[in-house]
C-alpha cells in the first residue's frame, strides 16, 4: 500500500473527524472515569487553524483517502533545572481501524524524523495512554523510550 504524508486541508476535515471519534471511544471504553462519548472533539475553526499552523497533517493512501491523522505542537523547554530543548510534540496521532497494522503509523513517524531534521529540533514526544498496549508496543519498537511514568491517585 502506498501512504503519503501531507498537509491537512479543509476538505480533509470530515475524515480526521472521523478517525478521532474512532479513538475516542476506545479511551472511553479503557477509562470511562475519564473520557466521555462526545461528539465535539474538534471543530471546523481548530482544524483549520492547526492546517494553516502546519501542525496537522494526515496519511493518505493511493485512493486519496484519509486513513491517518497527525496532530503537532513545537514545544521550546527552557528552565533553571532543564537542558534548553526544542521538541515536536505528538498531540494526536490515530489511524483508521481499517487500516492499522499496515505502516500508517510507521510512515508518520518517518515523517517526523524528517521534520525533526528539517526545523533542527531536538526530540520527538509524545503520551500513551496506558491501556493502549498496541500503540506502546508500536512506539517501543519505533524507538521510543519512557521519558517519565504519569501515576494518579483516584481515590479521596
Amino acid at each position: 500500500m502506498q501512504i503519503q504524508i501531507r498537509a491537512a486541508m479543509a476538505q480533509d476535515y470530515d475524515a480526521a473527524v472521523k478517525i478521532l471519534s474512532q479513538v475516542q471511544d476506545m479511551h472511553v471504553e479503557w477509562r470511562p472515569d475519564i473520557y466521555r462519548h462526545t461528539s465535539h472533539l474538534m471543530s471546523m475553526e481548530e482544524f483549520q487553524q492547526a492546517a494553516e499552523d502546519h501542525t496537522f497533517f494526515v496519511a493518505e493512501n493511493e485512493k486519496n483517502q484519509v486513513i491517518g491523522i497527525l496532530q503537532i505542537m513545537f514545544k521550546h523547554v527552557e528552565g533553571p533545572s532543564h537542558t534548553t530543548r526544542d521538541l515536536i510534540f505528538v498531540d494526536r496521532m490515530a489511524v483508521d481501524e481499517a487500516y492499522r497494522g499496515a505502516g500508517v503509523g510507521h510512515k508518520m513517524f518517518d515523517f517526523l524524523k524528517g521534520l525533526k531534521a528539517e526545523k533542527n529540533m531536538d526530540a520527538i514526544e509524545l503520551q500513551v495512554n496506558a491501556k493502549n498496549t498496541a500503540a506502546y508496543e508500536m512506539y517501543r519498537k519505533y524507538g521510543f523510550t519512557e521519558k517519565s511514568i504519569n501515576l494518579e491517585l483516584l481515590e479521596p
